[in-house]
């Protein structure tokens, strides 16, 4: 199929950037939405052009490093990863606009590469566990409960992609964050620090720039991993419990 792409261009994080469109012709269906973009920029270098500059890495939807804003949506029409996203979720003759990130957390370096870097720095503030557990004790030995596991393996699998960011029209953090918070603090490792990490951890969300959360709930339609809200719940718990006992 035959599609024309409006992709934002930008030499450097100072240099103001632009929408440049290219034709692009003989676009398998069966392409995935970033060998398209490979595509792109083998026919951009044969032209003796500039490539677009995209993140990617894995390429099987687990990394998180190749989300790209595709026609106003976070990672595109299907609820997934950029890299996981096939064109045959598009038309012939289609006209597909591909920006960055936007947040004032997540800079842009070049084109579509966004520093995400806020995010690294989030997790470094709390988000681990820094108390001595000893050696793996027996898995019988601390039983927890069905319900608290499955809460915490949902929020572990945030592979930290930013879409959730992307999509808030605050341009909030907070499901991240709190994915972060809570996949350790539903567990009997996490309880020590328990209230230092998520007051720790929405310090250094707020320092980044991030904006507050309202609850309109576009970050979770936009997660590839189907966090739900209800993580911004507990953390909100987790840190109103831990201001009153006066640890901020």
């Amino acid at each position: 199929m035959k599609i024309t792409v409006n992709v934002w261009r930008q030499k450097d994080a100072d240099t103001k950037g632009s929408m440049v469109s290219y034709a692009l012709d003989d676009v398998s269906e069966h392409m995935s939405f970033l060998e398209m973009l490979d595509v792109l920029n083998e026919q951009l270098t044969l032209a003796g052009e500039e490539p677009v500059a995209f993140d990617s890495d894995c390429r099987e939807g687990i990394c998180g490093s190749c989300g790209v804003v595709i026609n106003g949506i976070a990672h595109g029409p299907e609820v997934t990863t950029t890299c996981q996203l096939h064109m045959r979720s598009f038309s012939d003759g289609d006209v597909i606009d591909i920006e960055p990130w936007r947040a004032g957390a997540f800079p842009v370096v070049k084109d579509l590469v966004v520093d995400r870097g806020a995010f690294d720095r989030i997790i470094a503030a709390g988000g681990y566990i820094s108390i001595n557990t000893g050696s793996a004790p027996e898995a019988n030995n601390t039983p927890v409960p069905k319900e608290d596991a499955d809460h915490a393996f949902a929020s572990a699998t945030c592979i930290g992609c930013g879409a959730c960011v992307a999509a808030c029209p605050n341009g909030s953090a907070m499901l991240f964050t709190a994915a972060k918070i809570n996949h350790l603090g539903l567990l009997p490792q996490g309880q020590p620090e328990r209230e230092s990490r998520v007051v720790s951890m929405i310090e250094q969300h707020d320092a980044e720039g991030f904006g507050g959360c309202t609850n309109i709930g576009e970050c979770t339609a936009a997660c590839p991993k189907g966090i739900p809200l209800d993580v911004i719940s507990q953390l909100n718990r987790d840190l109103l419990g831990a201001l009153a006992a006066g640890k901020a």
